[in-house]
């Protein structure tokens, strides 16, 4: 018999700005994280030909792009529309976003407090890679080569630039 995991508030491992709940130790199918995104912080879009994400907001507002750009996408995923019209959704508390495999995908805090959302990925993992990223940032200037490595074997593929507005 194999017992679940229960962790208190705030329980669980602290990566970056995010607390792990539940990942590939745990099991295969996903990786649980709670973030908080502060404010003009903006992941930049990006896609990922395996992984599927989701994300629901807790707290504070977010810009949530999840759809493939109609036209020659420009450097500012916040403009993007789709084919079906589709545009940038500004969500607060209870928001939620799907992420299918290959489907472009951002978001970005507009607000002067910081977010705090709910973040499941699939496959399991995904705290590899920021712990890696981590390791990276931490001991020294960056290497912008290995960190477009790092993120290429954890299938991230960067379509506009991550950065911080604030």
């Amino acid at each position: 018999m194999t017992d679940g995991r229960l962790l208190p508030p705030g329980g669980g491992d602290t990566i970056q700005a995010m607390t792990l709940k539940v990942g590939a130790e745990q099991t295969a199918g996903w990786s649980v994280f709670e973030a908080v995104v502060a404010p003009g912080f903006d992941v930049g879009a990006h896609l990922h030909h395996e992984a599927e994400e989701m994300f629901y907001v807790i707290d504070g507002e977010l810009d949530l792009l999840a759809f493939h750009p109609a036209a020659e996408a420009g450097p500012d995923w916040r403009s993007w529309r789709s084919e079906t019209g589709a545009e940038v959704l500004r969500g607060g508390p209870g928001s939620f976003m799907h992420v299918p495999a290959g489907c472009p995908h951002a978001f970005f805090n507009p607000g002067s407090e910081p977010a705090r959302m709910l973040f499941v990925v699939t496959p399991a993992g995904h705290e590899t890679y920021l712990r890696e990223l981590t390791r990276m940032l931490t001991s020294g200037p960056p290497d912008q080569a290995e960190i477009a490595a790092l993120r290429a074997r954890h299938d991230i593929h960067q379509l506009t630039p991550l950065t911080n507005r604030a």
